[in-house]
C-alpha cells in the first residue's frame, strides 16, 4: 500500500520553530524525559509530513485534519502497516498536549483536538511474582562475595521500595539512611520521593557497604550507590543482567523483568491492608489512577485465592 508519510520530505520553517519551542516546553517546565521527547518530536514530525501535501500548517490545522491524520495511522496510509490502538492513542496525546501549547502562547484561539476521542487503550495487567516466588528469588544471590552483596542489597531494595530501573541505578551513598530508615528517590521528571526501608533490605545494604562497595570502587571517587566490577556507576544494561541472572536460577525467567519487583510490591503492599493513597506516593505517581491498576491486580489475586480456597466456591 503506498504511504501518504515522505521521509524525505522537509517540514516547513515555521513548524520547526513551534515544534522546538514545544519541546523546550517540555524538556524545561514539565521535566519529561528524552525518550518521550524523542517520541513527541517524532510524532510531530510525521504530523507535518502528513499535512503538507494539503498545504496546510500545523497552526491552522482543522479538527477534520487531525482526525484524517489518525484515520490514516489505523489504515496504514500513514506508517506504512495498521497502527495499534495504544499507538494512537499515544499520538493523540502528543497533539492534544501540542494545541494547547499553541493555544497558551495565543498561537491559536482553538483547539482541533477538542473533540477527539482516541481508541481505548486495553491496559495489561503486569506480571507480579508471589511471595513465596520473591523470596525465592531474594534468596539468589549466595555468599559474601563484593558481587554477592551488592546484588543482595540491589534487588532487597527495589522490592522493598518499589524502586524503577532508572531510580536504583540513579541512587547515590547518601539517599540511603539507614538510621532512619529511609530512601531518596528520584522518579520521573527529576521528583524526590521519600520512601521507607524495611529491616532485611537495611540490612542488605549495610552489609554491601562495609564489605561489597569499597572492593569494588578500589578508591575510585565513584558516588553511586550500585557499581559494577570495575567501579563504575551500575548502568540500566547491568542492571537488567543481574536481575535476569538471578530469576534465571530462581525459575522465575519467563516471568521477571526489573519492574516486576516494582509490581511487586505495589500489589503485595495492597493486599497487606496499605491504602491506595499511600502506595501512590511510595510509587511516586502523579495520578492515582494510574496506581488503581494495582487495585484491580489484587482483587483478581484474591478473587484466585477465594475460589482454590473456599469449599463451597464452586457449588453450582
Amino acid at each position: 500500500m503506498a504511504t501518504v508519510e515522505q521521509p524525505a520530505a522537509r517540514t516547513d520553517a515555521r513548524f520547526e520553530r513551534l515544534l522546538l519551542d514545544f519541546l523546550a516546553y517540555l524538556e524545561f517546565e514539565r521535566g519529561l524525559s528524552r525518550n518521550t521527547l524523542e517520541a513527541y518530536r517524532s510524532d510531530l514530525l510525521q504530523y507535518g509530513r502528513f499535512l503538507e501535501p494539503r498545504g496546510v500548517a500545523a497552526s491552522e490545522a482543522e479538527p477534520a485534519d487531525v482526525a484524517d491524520f489518525l484515520a490514516a495511522l489505523a489504515t496504514g496510509e500513514v506508517g506504512g502497516r495498521p497502527a495499534s490502538p495504544a499507538t494512537i492513542h499515544r499520538k493523540t496525546a502528543c497533539l492534544r498536549s501540542f494545541y494547547r501549547h499553541l493555544r497558551r502562547d495565543g498561537i491559536r484561539d482553538s483547539d482541533p483536538t477538542a473533540a477527539l476521542s482516541a481508541p481505548r487503550r486495553s491496559r495489561k495487567l503486569p506480571h507480579v511474582l508471589t511471595r513465596g516466588e520473591v523470596e525465592k528469588l531474594l534468596a539468589q544471590p549466595r555468599g559474601g562475595t563484593p558481587v554477592a552483596l551488592r546484588d543482595r542489597a540491589l534487588l532487597e531494595l527495589m522490592y522493598a521500595c518499589g524502586l524503577r530501573a532508572s531510580e536504583a541505578i540513579g541512587l547515590q551513598v547518601g539517599d540511603v539512611d539507614l538510621e532512619d530508615r529511609v530512601l531518596r528517590a528520584r522518579g520521573k521528571g527529576s521528583k524526590e520521593r521519600v520512601v521507607p526501608v524495611g529491616g532485611a533490605a537495611l540490612r542488605a545494604v549495610r552489609a554491601y557497604q562495609e564489605r561489597g562497595r569499597g572492593k569494588l570502587v578500589k578508591g575510585r571517587p565513584e558516588t553511586a550507590l550500585f557499581v559494577n566490577f570495575r567501579g563504575a556507576s551500575l548502568t540500566r544494561q547491568g542492571l537488567y543482567k543481574i536481575v535476569r541472572r538471578h530469576a534465571l536460577t530462581a525459575g522465575l525467567a519467563d516471568r521477571m523483568s526489573p519492574h516486576t519487583l516494582r509490581h511487586s510490591f505495589a500489589t503485595h503492599l495492597l493486599a497487606g491492608g496499605c491504602d491506595l493513597r499511600s502506595v501512590q506516593e511510595m510509587l511516586g505517581h502523579a495520578d492515582v489512577s494510574t496506581t488503581q491498576l494495582y487495585t484491580h491486580l489484587s482483587s483478581e489475586r484474591l478473587k484466585d485465592v477465594y475460589f482454590r480456597a473456599h469449599p463451597r466456591a464452586t457449588v453450582a
